[in-house]
C-alpha cells in the first residue's frame, strides 16, 4: 500500500474562527480514531490566529479518500465550508 500525506494550512475567516476552533477539537479526535490514520495534526500558527498548520498521513490511498469522506458529512464539513484550504497531497510509491 502507498501512504498518502496531506500537508499545508487553512485559513479560517475572523467572523468564524470561534466556531471553527471549537468543532476542530472533536474533529482531531475522531480523525485521530479512524483506522488508516497514522498522523494528523492542526496547529494554530504563533503569527495569524486564523491559520492553521495541517499534516496528515494515511497508511493508504483507500484510508485517505475514506477520512475524505467521512468529513464531507460531518459537523467539521458544514462549519468549514468557508474555510480557504491550501493544500499538497501526495502518495507515496510502494
Amino acid at each position: 500500500m502507498a501512504k498518502v500525506t496531506l500537508s499545508g494550512h487553512i485559513i479560517i475567516p475572523e467572523s468564524q474562527l470561534e466556531q471553527v476552533q471549537t468543532a476542530l477539537v472533536e474533529h482531531i479526535a475522531l480523525t485521530r480514531k479512524e483506522v488508516g490514520c497514522l498522523v494528523f495534526n492542526v496547529e494554530q500558527s504563533l503569527t495569524d490566529p486564523c491559520r492553521y498548520d495541517v499534516y496528515e498521513e494515511f497508511v493508504s490511498k483507500t484510508a485517505f479518500e475514506l477520512h475524505q469522506k467521512r468529513v464531507g458529512q460531518s459537523h467539521w464539513g458544514d462549519v468549514t465550508q468557508d474555510v480557504a484550504r491550501f493544500y499538497s497531497i501526495h502518495e507515496e510509491v510502494d
